[in-house]
């Protein structure tokens, strides 16, 4: 689906992001890989090299617009362009009540889910505009985007603005042919979502009985749903928040 394509996803080390680079690259894809975590993000890009596939490790994160800026440089640099984006990288914590919620969490829960997102974009969109080949971004929300779920406020609010961000994107560039949407991404089994269920097992019950399929989703569920959404195969879709939830949120 993606052949010639030049695709940055971010939190590439594990997860929805670790799953997607290596269908991305299997799809055909040069993957240019952004996380905070080094040493399993350059593993990852020589086991997608080690298959023949193009892989690019460029740590960093992505609440710093500069580390944006320097791995789309670095796309750009080395694969001669960047028409692709999954903007994935996430944070999350144990569900608390608002007032519980220390300032240090709320600012990290917002650097990371909302702010990084608006860094991708603001130095992604550039490098699709000056190759003029168009191009396709995927960002991920939650179902804790359109709900008021047992996550943390602060996530709650920053996925719900994601999707905001996505739609005023999307009519933004749509007229120059970068297509920008959303994931609302039901409870996925993660690294990130086995550590909440650590603190809070009584959660992975909630979780599962809040899907029709009655359980979690595997992180390559989801990445398929952006690697279609990123190909031409989804062409006239734009603005939009999929879900990809099991269903969870077709009984809201």
């Amino acid at each position: 689906m993606l052949d010639g394509r030049v695709a940055m996803i971010t939190g590439a080390s594990s997860g929805i992001g670790a799953a997607a680079a290596r269908l991305f690259a299997a799809e055909g894809a040069s993957v240019v890989l952004m996380a905070r975590r080094a040493e399993p993000l350059r593993a990852l890009a020589e086991e997608i090299r080690g298959l023949g596939g193009r892989a690019l490790a460029v740590p960093g994160d992505v609440a710093r617009a500069g580390d944006v800026a320097h791995a789309v440089e670095r796309a750009v640099d080395t694969f001669g362009h960047l028409d692709t984006a999954f903007n994935n990288a996430g944070f999350a914590t144990a569900g608390l009540p608002l007032h519980e919620i220390d300032d240090a969490t709320y600012e990290q829960t917002i650097d990371v889910n909302l702010r990084g997102v608006w860094n991708c974009l603001r130095h992604q969109i550039p490098a699709m505009l000056a190759s003029g080949r168009g191009g396709a971004v995927v960002n991920t929300s939650s179902v804790a985007g359109t709900a008021a779920t047992g996550a943390s406020a602060a996530y709650v609010a920053a996925k719900h603005a994601v999707i905001g961000l996505t739609r005023a994107a999307a009519a933004d560039y749509g007229a120059r042919g970068i297509r920008v949407n959303a994931l609302v991404v039901g409870a996925t089994r993660t690294e990130m979502m086995e550590q909440v269920l650590k603190q809070l097992p009584e959660l992975e019950e909630t979780f599962a009985a809040a899907a029709i399929q009655k359980r979690m989703a595997d992180p390559v569920e989801v990445a398929r749903t952006a690697a279609w959404l990123c190909s031409d195969q989804a062409s006239f879709i734009t603005g939009a928040a999929v879900p990809v939830d099991g269903g969870a949120t077709a009984t809201h």
